[in-house]
């Protein structure tokens, strides 16, 4: 019974996230169909922001998908997916230049991309058995695997709160670089700047479900 009464926590979370997906679906597609003035692609966007900011070092790869763009600090690549490799649209644009800006984070060091990367090996590991583990202890009447299970999933929660930081400074300065390479005009910058607030959303949302997710554990603890 209280399992299911437990859900509840979830909902709200749950439906802000469906509203976040939705959002950042809307807003890039509809500024999908906007053509940025400047006409660059964003591939040829990406090489510009990395030349003009001493990343020459750092590659530029097409991957298929949907917006899967991602920085991969491990491989010093910047991947570009379908949507936006080739496209010159203002939110393609838009998305790209976030990307770079997660590349020159890890280029400055910036503190709390480094703290969420020390984090990653804990909180893989605590999405993949902290609920496992957290259930076997409830299953078996076992304070110390429920508490194990709590703590692991506190690292995926704290994983989550730190990425807020990483993605809305990265937004940031995906929006300085665009108006000081003057890749798009005013109003396109406030265009490209609706997908960005849309794309943070879902991270947001990401991190409310997590917090939802603890607070369950926790309230099936103290009824075990």
């Amino acid at each position: 019974m209280f399992f299911y009464i437990s859900m509840v926590l979830l909902i709200p979370a749950f439906l802000f996230g469906l509203w976040a997906q939705m959002k950042v679906k809307s807003t890039f597609e509809r500024y999908s169909h906007v053509q940025s003035t400047s006409g660059i692609t964003g591939a040829q966007l990406a090489q510009r922001l990395l030349n003009s900011n001493n990343l020459s070092n750092i590659r530029i790869t097409h991957i298929g998908g949907n917006l899967s763009d991602h920085y991969d600090p491990s491989k010093k690549l910047v991947a570009l997916s379908d949507a936006t490799y080739s496209s010159d649209s203002v939110a393609s644009l838009g998305v790209v230049a976030h990307e770079i800006g997660h590349a020159i984070q890890h280029k400055n060091h910036y503190a709390p991309l480094k703290i969420r990367n020390a984090f990653v090996p804990v909180a893989q590991f605590g999405s993949s058995f902290s609920w496992i583990i957290f259930f076997v202890g409830l299953l078996f009447s076992t304070p110390l695997l429920i508490n194990v299970g709590i703590w692991l999933f506190l690292a995926v929660v704290i994983f989550s709160v730190i990425t807020l930081p990483v993605e809305f400074n990265a937004s940031n300065r995906a929006l300085s670089l665009i108006k000081n390479q003057q890749i798009l005009d005013t109003k396109e910058q406030a265009m490209a700047k609706k997908v960005l607030d849309a794309a943070a959303m879902t991270y947001v949302a990401s991190t409310l479900m997590a917090i939802s997710q603890l607070l369950r554990m926790i309230f099936l603890s103290r009824r075990n």
